[in-house]
């Protein structure tokens, strides 16, 4: 009874897995590299712990979550699994002699359908190159293999658990999805630029509210559950390997209104220090300039009673901060998040420059179109305060992600386009080099 039971689900299971005479022909061209499937020892421990029942091929199943993962598998050299459609072929064959009854070909196919999937879920958990993650809670977790076919084995349905995990999230989805549409038209392999924005929005959410901060766009996008409700232009760093915005995630928890210009060391001997020289003490009056010592106790300092010669060679410092107004460069909100490099997102009061198309002018930090709007939508209300007071720090009523990223592939009407790469960091050869 059981052979029987097992047989017809492989028949089952083999039902609707045949590709057009145009996918088959791309496959066909697809020169990528392919790889033989080895045994895993980890995915035979798992049988082994059940006693070798079937996965995907068992009874109970109906043949619709190994056809979906099959479909998965042999696009997934779009989303950077090479040895994808390799091990669908392989897993076809022996249920192809599995539907003759033959039941240790069941069981092969049911265990190349585990490795399949084991290798395609551990490929999504891959962290995306040169992100760093500012706090623990937010960095991918990489579950082993017998976590990860235990929770397919557990899900109350299989194939419904398939498809949520291989969505990933609607952004990821939409360009994967558009880039296979165009390689099953065309046989052409998929831009670099393609698998290098897939590695970066496969770390996204599926659920929730997150900020996205695309440096190659010069955009930031508010997404609620996968999509964009809200967007507006920004300005990044500059090209200049020193200035670029880093890729990083990490997680907002207050903003802060009336907020202070802590000028950085840099800027005070190249910037403030010049124009002290040059234009004397007045310069930092008439534009809300403080100067504090540099030794961390907030002492203000008279201006006069600093030797600016030496602050500006560098034998020499202090620290300068800019006074809450309408001049000061932060604008009227400032939205800092955990991470090593100092990055935030503030208002700004000159707003002439988001009419260029190259926004490539930062130090690195992120200056943004419309600071209230976000204000409001992190916030939940309007980003007043009741006073003056400088440095107002007010609680969002939950943690907001947020991914400074750089997206060179897009969707744009269901195609795929692409933006400019002013960073070049995904080159043909730079991709090449994350392989």
């Amino acid at each position: 009874m059981l052979k029987r039971l097992l047989a017809g689900a492989a028949a089952a299971a083999l039902m609707g897995l045949s590709a057009p005479a145009t996918a088959a022909a791309a496959d066909a061209s697809l020169n990528f590299r392919m790889f033989g499937v080895a045994a895993d020892p980890s995915v035979d421990a798992f049988y082994a712990a059940r006693q070798s029942a079937p996965v995907w091929l068992g009874a109970g199943q109906d043949g619709s979550a190994a056809r979906n993962l099959i479909a998965i598998l042999k696009r997934a050299q779009i989303e950077g699994l090479s040895e994808g459609p390799e091990i669908a072929a392989q897993a076809e064959a022996a249920m192809a002699r599995a539907n003759t009854g033959d039941r240790t070909a069941l069981l092969e196919a049911d265990s190349l359908l585990s490795t399949g999937w084991v290798h395609y879920v551990q490929m999504l958990q891959r962290p995306a190159p040169g992100m760093t993650y500012a706090e623990n809670g937010i960095a991918p977790r990489a579950r082993s293999p017998q976590e990860i076919l235990k929770l397919a084995s557990a899900a109350p349905s299989l194939d419904a658990h398939v498809r949520a995990v291989a969505d990933v999230n609607p952004l990821y989805s939409s360009i994967r999805d558009a880039a296979f549409a165009q390689f099953q038209a065309t046989g052409v392999r998929p831009d670099p630029r393609v698998l290098a924005s897939l590695e970066q929005t496969r770390v996204f959410p599926a659920k929730g509210r997150y900020v996205v901060v695309d440096a190659a766009s010069a955009r930031l996008m508010m997404v609620q559950d996968g999509q964009t409700v809200d967007s507006m232009k920004v300005i990044v760093g500059k090209s200049d390997p020193t200035t670029q915005t880093p890729m990083l995630a990490s997680v907002i928890h207050y903003a802060t209104l009336n907020p202070y210009w802590h000028v950085t060391p840099d800027l005070v001997r190249s910037l403030i220090a010049k124009n002290v020289l040059d234009q004397g003490a007045n310069y930092l009056k008439v534009r809300g300039y403080q100067v504090m010592s540099a030794d961390g106790s907030g002492q203000i300092l008279d201006p006069a009673t600093v030797d600016w010669h030496a602050v500006a060679d560098g034998s020499q410092q202090v620290k300068v901060r800019q006074l809450p107004g309408p001049a000061n460069s932060m604008g009227r909100i400032k939205i800092g998040f955990a991470n090593a490099s100092d990055i935030y997102l503030h208002d700004t009061p000159n707003k002439d420059l988001f009419a260029q198309d190259d926004r490539t002018l930062s130090h690195g930090c992120i200056r943004l179109e419309d600071a209230q709007r976000l204000g409001r939508w992190l916030m939940g209300r309007d980003p007043t305060t009741a006073s003056s007071a400088p440095e107002q720090n007010v609680l969002l009523p939950g943690p907001v992600p947020i991914y400074l990223t750089y997206l060179t592939a897009r969707v744009d009407g269901g195609q795929l386009s692409f933006a400019d790469d002013p960073y070049g960091r995904n080159s043909s050869a730079l991709v090449a080099s994350l392989r």
